[in-house]
């Protein structure tokens, strides 16, 4: 039996998106009148397709039920417990407690630099503080649960009196249940709730919020010639069989984000599809979250032109990103990409 995809595409922004939308000429994204879409990619695993939305009446019975299911799941309005993405896209600023992160690490792992640095996150226009105490960079080691503990625990402590929304970022079932006992109000596990089988448990128990993440293998080999049948349409069913497996756990509630994880088993092809293609998330129905802050694909492209920071990629990738519709980033550099997403909505979004 053949599956049917649902990919938004054709975007309109600003005044023109709300003009369209009142003469029903296209779709609000995400409940969003300010981003609306025309067109829909009908994909399978051999073809795919664009049709205008006014075409959709006249496909095949299954076709049309498949994309009228799809259609009503991306244009709803996500409802978020502490977020409001309306105004989007949110910015998660990055706190690696550790002394070996690719881009960071060691920088913000003494105490009175990562306060100074958090602060400095949010003044800056970061909505989200990401924590996290063990790199999981390509080729990194699994550390002990204590020694992880140790790196944060403070920086938890300290920053719940913040009232901020805080994210935590551990692949640890005890560490997740620890940071929930701090106010943390997300969970972002790079494994997919896969490292721990405790994991869903906690989540079930504190019906916290968490990140489903993809990750092909583990950080000590999933660098190692990550291969897909169909790098889009594998994450797609992933998700989908993650969630599926999420309710039948007893998880009900809908305050979960999909990141396709870019630079987690996936090269540079693997990579530049999913980011040319993020759109087709939105037809799961909740918040898509990208974190393409300082990525290897950001050298790979730009060659001898690379620097350590990878400032212009990600700030160029995070404008793409916020075109589709990408709900939250995970960013380094949050004044800079800030700036740079105030400018371009005032361009496109007026």
């Amino acid at each position: 039996m053949i599956k049917y995809y649902t990919r938004a595409c054709n975007f309109y922004y600003g005044s023109i998106s709300k003009e369209k939308i009142k003469k029903k000429l296209s779709l609000p994204l995400n409940g969003n009148d300010s981003i609306s879409f025309d067109n829909i990619e009908i994909i399978t695993r051999k073809f795919k397709k664009k049709i205008h939305i006014k075409e959709i009446s006249n496909q095949k019975i299954n076709i049309k039920n498949k994309i009228k299911k799809d259609i009503k799941l991306i244009i709803s309005k996500k409802k978020f417990k502490g977020l409001n993405f309306l105004n989007f896209p949110l910015l998660m600023g990055v706190i690696n407690l550790t002394p070996d992160s690719f881009s960071d690490g060691g920088k913000y792992n003494k105490k009175s630099s990562t306060f100074k640095h958090i602060n400095y996150l949010i003044k800056k226009g970061c909505s989200i503080i990401d924590i996290g105490g063990e790199s999981t960079r390509p080729g990194a080691k699994d550390i002990s649960t204590l020694v992880e503990w140790k790196r944060i625990k403070k920086t938890l402590e300290k920053t719940k009196k913040l009232n901020k929304f805080i994210s935590l970022d551990t692949r640890k079932s005890w560490i997740m249940e620890k940071g929930i006992k701090n106010k943390v109000n997300l969970i972002n596990d790079v494994s997919g709730l896969e490292y721990d089988p405790k994991t869903k448990n906690v989540l079930k128990k504190y019906k916290t919020s968490f990140v489903v993440h993809h990750m092909q293998g583990n950080p000590k080999n999933m660098q190692k010639n990550p291969k897909y049948k169909n790098i889009l349409l594998d994450i797609y069913d992933f998700f989908e069989k993650k969630i599926e497996k999420i309710r039948s756990l007893g998880i009900k509630h809908n305050n979960i984000i999909l990141d396709p994880g870019i630079g987690f088993g996936k090269n540079l092809k693997h990579n530049m599809t999913l980011i040319n293609n993020i759109s087709i998330f939105h037809s799961l129905g909740f918040p898509v979250m990208l974190g393409i802050s300082r990525k290897r694909f950001i050298r790979d492209l730009s060659g001898k032109n690379d620097s350590k920071e990878r400032l212009g990629g990600t700030i160029s990738s995070s404008l793409y990103a916020m075109t589709q519709g990408v709900q939250v980033l995970r960013i380094h550099d949050v004044n800079e990409v800030n700036q740079s997403i105030k400018v371009f909505k005032s361009l496109i979004f007026k």
